[in-house]
């Protein structure tokens, strides 16, 4: 897109950089001679000019690792580096967002749309104002096109007093040196190459001046909740799915019960087989984390994928007061372990006996029909548990959604078909059409 050509632009148009001086300064990086499959740069860099003879104090947050191929791996450590960027101690503030695209454009790929709506849902919604669209490799005319595939891939920015798309032209050519060979016609087109880039410039700067900074504050709040969202989202299919091969098990104990009503009517024991569900752990995807924060007694992943080290398990994202924001018993960190394993759901066939499960009844029940009627009351129990994590899920993408100015988390796409199943099954069917238009506006309703 040209966005390093577009950096080195925004230095020289600070240090007054003009034409006739025939000099050119860049911003290298000592890995820039890496090969072009990948991104030159794999975490964020932040470039700061502090010129005495200017008013002007300019921080560059670079992210050029978002996009790249190697996966969403990366995308999450450069989301970590704005997080921690947000916490520092001097507080961070934000004057703009700068989306570069080239003015050619005429769509913007998924890959784009994906880098564009990562970045946006990093801020909060008070952040639109300060978007602004960058067109590189302009020739200096209206970019119609590529505006209007920006109309089409709904990226947010901000506006104009006629409510149009607020941006500004550059030509990728200024750095180009005059050559004593070059004709009169070629020096002029670099000279107008010159004159759109800084006039461009001058545009962006005006724009900055009568702008409000954002305090990265919204941000750092945005992506904790955000994490501690995603990871109850996380955590809803296997429980839920826990809760339903439970349902599942009752469910065969009933028949059992029914098909042997002779032996427990005569008070005669009897041997049954049941699938039953268990947990173990197990190591895991070293491709989506290195580590995992689990409940010791929940046996829940209560921070998977996306879980960082920490030298102290209370300071983990998920964590607050102390207490867990997502294991079911809301648990004290110190019930928690973090390795590179997880718990996973498996089951297994288990023969069991009459006179078993009596015992497991016994006190709870006074006759051989009230274990019918008290199986009947743990199923119950165990659907309104499933209702309730499964409204309480919709509850955290709704607020996901309410909070930043992107719900694009491919934690919340990866098990939104889930829960629109879910929500489906119990009746919520409103509930379910709003996910789906997360989801269409998350850009997987165009797969």
């Amino acid at each position: 897109s040209g966005k390093t050509a577009l950096i080195n632009t925004l230095v020289n148009y600070m240090l007054g950089v003009k034409r006739e001086d025939k000099v050119w300064f860049e911003i290298t990086d000592e890995k820039s001679d890496r090969t072009s499959a990948h991104s030159q740069t794999s975490i964020i860099t932040v470039y700061g000019f502090y010129l005495q003879e200017s008013p002007i104090h300019l921080t560059i947050i670079d992210t050029p690792g978002y996009g790249d191929t190697r996966g969403v791996a990366l995308d999450k450590q450069i989301s970590m580096g704005l997080y921690t960027l947000s916490k520092s101690a001097e507080g961070i503030e934000i004057d703009a967002v700068c989306l570069v695209i080239k003015a050619t454009e005429n769509r913007l790929s998924d890959r784009q749309i994906y880098i564009f709506d990562a970045v946006q849902s990093l801020f909060g919604r008070d952040i639109v104002e300060n978007i602004v669209l960058l067109f590189t490799h302009s020739d200096g005319k209206k970019p119609k096109n590529a505006l209007t595939a920006v109309k089409d891939a709904e990226i947010k920015c901000a506006v104009n007093d006629k409510s149009q798309p607020v941006y500004f032209l550059f030509d990728n050519c200024q750095s180009d040196a005059a050559d004593e060979e070059d004709d009169e016609e070629h020096e002029k087109s670099l000279d107008q190459s010159w004159e759109r880039s800084f006039r461009g410039m001058g545009g962006f700067f005006k724009f900055l001046g009568n702008k409000n900074s954002k305090s990265l504050k919204m941000t750092q709040d945005v992506l904790q909740q955000r994490k501690q969202l995603e990871a109850k989202i996380s955590n809803l299919k296997p429980c839920v799915q826990m809760i339903e091969l439970k349902q599942n098990e009752l469910k065969q104990i009933l028949e059992v019960l029914e098909e042997n009503k002779q032996y427990i009517k005569n008070d005669k024991n009897f041997e049954y087989e049941v699938e039953v569900p268990y947990k173990i752990r197990v190591d895991i995807d070293t491709s989506l984390a290195n580590v995992a924060m689990c409940c010791t007694v929940c046996e829940e992943n209560c921070h998977y994928p996306d879980c960082w080290w920490v030298s102290n398990l209370s300071w983990c994202s998920v964590m607050k007061n102390n207490h867990c924001k997502v294991c079911t018993n809301k648990c004290h960190y110190s019930k928690h372990v973090k390795e590179a394993k997880i718990y996973e759901t498996k089951t297994k066939k288990e023969k069991r006996t009459y006179e078993d499960l009596k015992k497991q009844y016994e006190g709870k029940i006074d006759d051989n029909e009230s274990v019918v009627k008290k199986l009947g009351e743990e199923l119950q129990e165990l659907e309104k548990d499933q209702l309730k994590l499964v409204i309480d899920a919709f509850h955290c993408v709704e607020k996901l959604e309410m909070i930043a100015l992107n719900t694009d988390s491919l934690i919340t796409l990866q098990h939104i078909d889930f829960l629109i199943e879910k929500l489906k099954e119990i009746k919520e069917s409103e509930k379910a059409k709003t996910l789906e238009r997360i989801k269409k506006r998350a850009g997987e309703g165009k797969k």
